[in-house]
């Protein structure tokens, strides 16, 4: 018996996989939800976090210094919103594919933020299977949306801004003028001034009016 022989004719190894792991760079103002996201894509074996950052600016610096395969963007951030953000990840890195994570109804911003350069929308409220499904599309070169949409905007929805689109949803939440001022970060007459706007794109007549177009609003959204 020859003992040597394995030494001479070693076991065939199984080939070892190489692929590199596609990284996700997580965007949200809220440290618990980046670190379930960053948790959610450490678990599998074929993403990982890329970093994270909590605002716009943050987010825009951080994409120039890192390699990213995918940015993962909250709408609502404070200050500029995510669709914002989504235009200047857009003019700065063409084919970096950007997937839209937010609380509000598909039929209310998917749109808006796919125009915005998008190549996703996704609701906060959808499981981890759904949102590995997004991302690994993404990464694909193919487009997602969530497939839970509700009612649409309707026509004078469709002629507001982003920005004060944002502020009747808050206002439908039951947000005062200096809570959103703050979760926007900005100013009181900032958003008092987009209240006006909102009054009158939507003809409504008094304050009381628009809060229960909004909170009506909300609600369609939510069922």
């Amino acid at each position: 018996m020859n003992r040597g022989i394995n030494l001479l004719f070693p076991v065939p190894q199984p080939p070892q996989v190489s692929a590199k792991k596609k990284r996700v760079f997580i965007v949200d103002d809220h440290p618990v939800i980046r670190h379930g996201l960053a948790q959610t894509f450490t678990t599998t074996q074929d993403l990982e976090p890329a970093g994270e950052a909590a605002s716009s600016s943050e987010a825009i610096g951080q994409l120039r210094a890192c390699r990213a395969d995918l940015v993962l963007v909250d709408i609502s951030l404070a200050g500029t919103n995510g669709i914002e953000l989504t235009k200047q990840i857009r003019a700065e890195h063409p084919r970096l594919p950007i997937l839209i994570l937010s609380m509000h109804e598909a039929s209310l911003y998917a749109g808006r933020a796919l125009r915005a350069g998008a190549n996703g929308y996704l609701m906060k409220r959808t499981g981890p299977e759904e949102l590995l499904r997004a991302v690994r599309a993404l990464v694909s070169g193919v487009s997602y949306t969530s497939p839970q949409a509700g009612p649409g905007p309707g026509p004078a929805l469709e002629e507001l801004t982003d920005r004060e689109l944002e502020v009747l949803q808050l206002v439908g939440e039951g947000q005062s003028t200096r809570e959103i001022a703050a979760r926007l970060n900005l100013s009181n007459k900032t958003i008092e001034t987009h209240r006006l706007n909102l009054k009158e794109k939507l003809r409504l007549k008094s304050a009381p009016e628009l809060v229960r177009y909004a909170v009506d609003w909300v609600r369609t959204q939510h069922g």
